[in-house]
């Protein structure tokens, strides 16, 4: 059988390279790395609303990034949150739906998780600080903290990772408030929803953390490998 085909949802971002200043559809190389590294061939799949090419897929990988629009979950935009990206959240809410439709492995990486639980009907927490007894989850922008998690047993996570407590890196203000009807299975050192996935699906598991940072590779091998062996298995259905 030939390797899997995933698909990694892309940012829509303003973007300077060369001679060009313009909008560009882009998501960080590290991922495409991750993923080629377990064994999968990679294509990038900018927004937009029509989620027909996943037909052609094995799997989807939805990346982390900017905030989602708080009215998506009945909310008010907190103050720190990041401008909407429209265009992008729709997108992914509606390519996470399809994937699901169809039976697809997905793996939803921080933002991504985030989007998972909100089209479950879940919602979010727009700023940890404002969270008593909440850990540093990102000291600024585009850094890194590492913590520890713990997962259920019994749960794809905890066979995955062990039931910890393991470390894991965070780079968000934002976390899982509720996970609408997708099951909780882990949980950072101070309470914060590190994992989701839906029990009833091959593989279908959303994560809080960075797999894709190059300091995560080796840790994160057992989830990324198991999502990629899940996509070879869900090609040779399809």
């Amino acid at each position: 059988m030939p390797a899997p085909v995933v698909a990694v949802s892309c940012y829509l971002e303003p973007a300077r390279w060369g001679a060009w200043d313009l909008p560009a559809a882009l998501v960080p190389a590290w991922y495409v790395d991750l993923l080629r590294a377990a064994g999968a061939l990679v294509v990038l799949l900018p927004p937009d609303n029509d989620a027909g090419a996943l037909t052609r897929l094995d799997g989807l990988v939805l990346a982390g990034g900017a905030d989602l629009d708080a009215g998506l979950y009945g909310e008010q935009s907190h103050e720190s949150s990041d401008a909407p990206r429209t265009t992008r959240d729709e997108s992914e809410l509606a390519l996470y739906r399809r994937a699901r439709a169809l039976e697809m492995p997905v793996l939803g990486i921080c933002r991504g998780l985030q989007v998972m639980a909100v089209a479950h009907g879940g919602s979010l927490i727009q700023h940890l600080p404002d969270v008593p007894d909440a850990r540093v989850h990102r000291e600024h922008p585009g850094t890194f903290v590492d913590h520890a998690a713990s997962f259920v047993e019994g749960s794809l996570a905890a066979s995955l990772l062990g039931t910890g407590p393991v470390a894991v890196n965070s780079s968000h203000h934002q976390a899982v408030a509720s996970p609408g009807d997708l099951t909780i299975s882990g949980w950072a050192d101070d309470g914060t929803i590190e994992a989701c996935e839906d029990p009833s699906a091959d593989f279908c598991l959303g994560v809080q953390w960075h797999p894709e940072h190059p300091d995560r590779r080796a840790p994160d091998l057992p989830l990324v490998s198991a999502f990629v062996a899940a996509a070879a298995r869900y090609q040779h259905l399809r």
